[in-house]
């Protein structure tokens, strides 16, 4: 059977093109901030900024807690029908940001000794909690109503502000660190500021879903909205799987300050900052393009929902291997960019090439587990790959550094990877995919 893509190629292309683009510039803007930053201030003060950022990560997800990419299922599913979850919405976004916030000041407040620095660090930073979560939430709103070159624009806000703020951290302007973290805090208000309007459209349905036809103005009185609790019942596994990529991803760079320094935290948060970059091509490609089609098609299209299965895996493989030859190829070229300080890091982006293919296909097998009722195993498979990343970080890294983070690294993802083809090949929806 053909492997080509089962959708209009030219609308397709075009979109995607224009997201690839837009990820594209995206990356390079945070990469060339991140450059700025990491040969203006060195290692140490870097490594307080960027492990600092990374703890702000881990807890970020609790803030809407899955609720974007239940919104996703629930529209592909459901169509117009799905707009009963507006008000829990609502009130589900209020208390998990909430939360979300509160807990890193509760960590900066009472957590793990930490000194003055870190604790002002966290503090200023909590409130890029909610910059984030504007930008995801309103991202899948675009990705429902397949307005690509919005979209496009909108996930380009974030990475021209951080670019913004480190051009101003070195143009002799006296910038500490600590003035680029509240430029971040800035940053998430005005993202905040900018949000607000669309979620106000959504909540007086005044928006347009792709897919399901036009709306019916009846819907919403003949369908009962269910409250918050409900919402978290369903929305729960999108939010611990939320919750748990970060803490898979970015725990080496936590606990390295924690047990190494923020010198050694801050060239591994580096390497990490350059597989960031590159793990946007596969997450444009299935988060921000195919995702709401791919829970519509498990819903009405079953064949074509498996004919993109295959493509994508087929496609994510050849690229993953490509990509990683070339990481592995210019990693020397890693000091010539960072400076001499960063000498460490040619060795970690040559072992963390080996990850590239591997977390590509890991995308591509793992997105039909996103689908009708395999989120339960994804969430599993998810938390046996955080759990083997922090223990295989806390026996590594005392005795290799940023190698024993980068060598955990690449352990967890090949883990989840097994996992996640394994759970795609019991799924129900691929029976008779080989």
């Amino acid at each position: 059977m053909s492997l080509a893509l089962p959708v209009p190629w030219r609308p397709a292309l075009a979109a995607l093109s224009v997201l690839s683009l837009a990820t594209a510039g995206g990356a390079a803007m945070v990469f060339f901030a991140q450059v700025l930053l990491a040969r203006h201030f060195g290692p140490a003060q870097y490594g307080l900024f960027a492990s600092s950022l990374a703890t702000v990560s881990l807890i970020a997800p609790l803030a809407g807690f899955g609720l974007s990419q239940f919104r996703l299922k629930a529209h592909g599913a459901e169509g117009w029908s799905a707009e009963r979850w507006q008000p829990a919405s609502t009130r589900f976004i209020a208390v998990t940001s909430a939360l979300a916030v509160g807990g890193i000041v509760a960590w900066a407040l009472a957590g793990p000794p930490v000194d003055a620095q870190t604790r002002h660090m966290l503090l200023v930073l909590a409130p890029f909690i909610l910059g984030l979560l504007a930008v995801e939430q309103i991202g899948s709103k675009l990705r429902l109503e397949e307005r690509h070159a919005a979209l496009a624009g909108w996930q380009l806000l974030m990475p021209a502000g951080r670019l913004a703020i480190a051009l101003l951290a070195v143009a002799g302007l006296s910038m500490s660190i600590h003035a680029v973290a509240w430029g971040h805090a800035m940053l998430a208000i005005v993202a905040w500021a900018l949000a607000l309007p669309q979620w106000q459209a959504m909540h007086r349905c005044e928006w347009s879903l792709k897919g399901h036809g036009p709306r019916d103005a009846t819907l919403a009185r003949d369908i009962a909205p269910p409250d918050a609790r409900a919402l978290f019942r369903l929305a729960w596994p999108y939010g611990v799987a939320a919750v748990l990529y970060p803490v898979f991803f970015q725990i080496g760079t936590v606990l390295l300050k924690y047990l190494r320094g923020d010198a050694e935290a801050g060239v591994f948060g580096i390497a990490l900052a350059v597989m960031t970059a590159i793990y946007l091509f596969p997450a444009t490609v299935y988060q921000k393009f195919l995702l709401a089609r791919l829970h519509r098609w498990a819903v009405h299209d079953r064949a074509r929902f498996r004919q993109v299965y295959r493509a994508g895996c087929v496609g994510m493989l050849a690229s993953g291997l490509l990509v990683g030859a070339v990481l592995a190829a210019v990693s020397g070229e890693a000091v010539r960019v960072f400076g001499e300080r960063y000498a460490g890091l040619q060795p970690l982006l040559m072992l963390l090439a080996v990850c590239v293919p591997v977390r590509f296909v890991s995308t591509a097998v793992g997105a039909v587990l996103l689908t009708e009722g395999q989120m339960a195993y994804r969430v599993g498979a998810m938390l046996a790959a955080a759990i083997a990343a922090a223990l295989l970080n806390l026996l590594l890294i005392p005795a290799h550094g940023a190698m024993g983070a980068a060598f955990a690294t690449l352990g967890a993802e090949v883990l989840l990877l097994l996992a996640m083809y394994h759970g795609a090949r019991r799924a129900a929806v691929l029976r008779g995919v080989p």
